[in-house]
């Protein structure tokens, strides 16, 4: 155990964050205290998203201390001791302490508990199993988490094999946390653990396996991990067509035009440049149908994207799907800063009125100057209009 503080952070200091541990602990006896991400991302010195508590009371009594404190709650995980205060400042989770009694390797039953080191034995890793007491910050660390923190190391708390058979997603969560926290080299036990039971990665849900790898893809470097990933054969079991060689680049086109990180267009830099290929993995992860046709459309990349025009592409493609053409094909994208994408100032009505009977040749001319107009770089309407006099005079 540690006899050290959490430091002083902008939320420690919430009203009804005080109002809610008044509400839970009464008494002063310490029966819920801050866990996981809040406090560990806090000690990093960093911005902190989520807060999550941990209580000694049962579901039942944690409900009815809300209701009588006059805090709105949700039933989030109920079976699982979890309930949401709803705060002004933001949602609290907050979970009765429990142990795992049997897991499957995808799904935990569980019995509620006193002891705050169970609760600390059953969760992933040191770094994840840091408790605050929300009134002294005072900070229980029962497995090393403090040290591992120091020196950026992601370890499995015990057996890491014995670990992620409780949940083969830890696979996946062991390579995120690497690449957000981690130092090198990595732990080799975890390693050795997840190259070991990767293949006990197929019986996982697609969808979870598809959270874990976009948020593993949208923090600030992943690439170094994917690479390891794919040399411990764990990549193949999640997404065989994946090739990490081309992630670096983007990663570092993205730093130079100074865009934000993209999951998804990283995802389509690791995917083979086939369409039909792309759509099936899409399929697979079971992704939105915008995800879909995203992944589908940088998958449709070609050669042309190298020299034509960036604002041509934004048009054709929009403008989101052009940035992943352009990055993808190492390109600036410059010429998007600020553009909005204009509209042909011209109308089949207007080529009516000219003479023209309503049909498929007024289709066919409103495409001809549509396309004279993107090819000429979007000028104003007058020179729309001479283009129309131009192919009207061509009979």
């Amino acid at each position: 155990m540690t006899t050290k503080t959490l430091p002083a952070a902008a939320w420690t200091g919430r009203e009804d964050l005080a109002a809610l541990v008044a509400a839970l602990d009464p008494q002063g006896l310490s029966t819920c205290r801050y866990v996981g991400g809040a406090v560990r991302d806090t000690l990093l010195g960093l911005a902190v998203k989520d807060i999550d508590m941990a209580t000694q009371h049962r579901p039942e009594e944690t409900q009815a201390l809300l209701k009588a404190a006059g805090i709105r709650q949700v039933p989030t995980g109920l079976a699982h001791g979890t309930i949401t205060a709803v705060l002004p400042g933001g949602p609290v989770e907050i979970t009765t302490l429990r142990q795992d009694v049997s897991t499957d390797g995808r799904h935990a039953t569980v019995s509620f508990s006193q002891d705050w080191r169970e609760d600390a034995a059953r969760r992933d890793f040191t770094i994840n199993a840091l408790y605050a007491d929300p009134r002294t910050l005072a900070l229980s660390d029962h497995f090393g988490g403090l040290d591992d923190l120091a020196t950026r190391t992601v370890r499995f708390i015990g057996d890491a094999e014995q670990r992620i058979r409780e949940d083969y997603l830890r696979i996946l969560r062991y390579f995120r946390f690497q690449a957000r926290f981690g130092s090198l080299p990595a732990d080799a036990q975890a390693e050795a653990a997840c190259a070991a039971l990767a293949p006990g990665m197929k019986g996982l849900s697609r969808e979870r396996i598809a959270s874990e790898l976009l948020g593993l893809l949208g923090l600030p470097d992943p690439a170094p991990t994917v690479a390891r990933m794919a040399e411990l054969g764990v990549l193949a079991q999640v997404l065989p067509e994946a090739d990490p060689a081309p992630l670096p680049a983007l990663i570092a086109a993205e730093a130079r035009e100074g865009l934000a990180p993209d999951a998804l267009r990283r995802m389509a830099a690791l995917l083979p440049a086939d369409p039909a290929l792309v759509e099936q993995v899409a399929a697979r992860l079971r992704l939105s149908v915008a995800q879909r046709k995203r992944l589908a459309s940088a998958a449709g990349r070609h050669p042309l994207d190298a020299i034509k025009p960036a604002r041509t592409l934004a048009y054709e493609l929009g403008r989101e799907e052009a940035l992943d053409r352009l990055m993808l094909a190492g390109r600036s994208t410059g010429d998007l800063s600020d553009w909005a994408t204009p509209r042909l100032p011209l109308k089949g009505g207007q080529i009516v009125a000219r003479g023209i009977g309503a049909g498929p040749d007024v289709a066919r001319i409103l495409r001809a100057v549509e396309a004279r107009w993107v090819a000429e770089g979007f000028p104003d309407e007058a020179r729309v209009m001479q283009l129309l006099d131009e192919e009207l005079a061509k009979g």
